[in-house]
């Protein structure tokens, strides 16, 4: 049986106005003009990061692509990468965050969908190094659906773990609530959403940790292949005895 959490499907407009199809097509033509070394994608929780002030400050440094739409499950996504949104374009970095919104699929559903993703990201995009986020806790109290990402982030952890150009990066959900497993408005103000300030602060902090690290070691290869480049230009003038 087909798995619609790993099958790729485009929006239907039920609202007639064009959104989603024209976002896709915003990305497109962003890849097309721009050199990013960073490029995010997912569903809202990536979207909505370009109107915190961790994203003026801290992101667009780093000359970051977000390609985050609100909505998206994991086929959508699959969809939009299949069609043209990482082919313009060679980052060092990739990161993705999505699932939350497949919550009528089960746990084995959602992680082979984001699975799938991962494939295809590989399949397009072999040099970049692929950041995975794992799935947020949501709900202002314990819930099945916070019992299913965290099955979900185990299933992505043993995955993906030793393989190559590609990172699973767990978020600490304790950051997100109370000690009674409360999370307050403060943080996520619909109790899904993240506020600009605190909420992303808690998720941002790790992951630019993350980038950081990876564009460190891309930098060091980049050195190290300058000066091998540079002696070898100064072994071929050197004067032959």
């Amino acid at each position: 049986m087909a798995n619609p959490a790993a099958e790729p499907q485009s929006v239907e407009d039920v609202q007639g106005d064009g959104r989603w199809m024209s976002l896709h097509n915003s990305f497109l033509h962003d890849a097309k003009e721009k050199e990013p070394e960073v490029v995010l994608i997912g569903d809202s929780l990536i979207a909505q990061m370009t109107q915190s002030r961790l994203w003026e400050q801290m992101f667009e440094p780093l000359h970051c692509l977000n390609f985050g739409i609100g909505g998206d499950r994991t086929q959508h996504i699959l969809w939009r990468i299949h069609n043209g949104e990482l082919d313009q374009i060679e980052p060092k970095v990739i990161v993705l965050l999505a699932g939350t919104n497949n919550f009528d699929d089960s746990a084995e559903q959602v992680t082979e969908g984001i699975l799938a993703i991962v494939k295809l990201i590989r399949d397009k995009q072999p040099s970049s190094h692929l950041i995975v986020v794992g799935l947020l806790p949501r709900g202002e109290k314990p819930n099945h659906l916070r019992e299913k990402h965290c099955e979900i982030n185990k299933r992505l952890a043993e995955e993906l773990k030793g393989a190559p150009m590609t990172s699973f990066l767990k978020i600490d959900e304790k950051e997100f609530m109370s000690s009674e497993g409360v999370i307050r408005r403060s943080i996520m103000y619909d109790f899904l959403h993240l506020t600009s300030d605190i909420g992303y602060q808690k998720l941002c902090d790790p992951l630019l940790e993350e980038i950081q690290n990876v564009l460190g070691i891309f930098m060091k290869v980049e050195s190290t292949a300058l000066e091998t480049a540079s002696l070898a230009g100064d072994l071929d003038h050197s004067p032959s005895n």
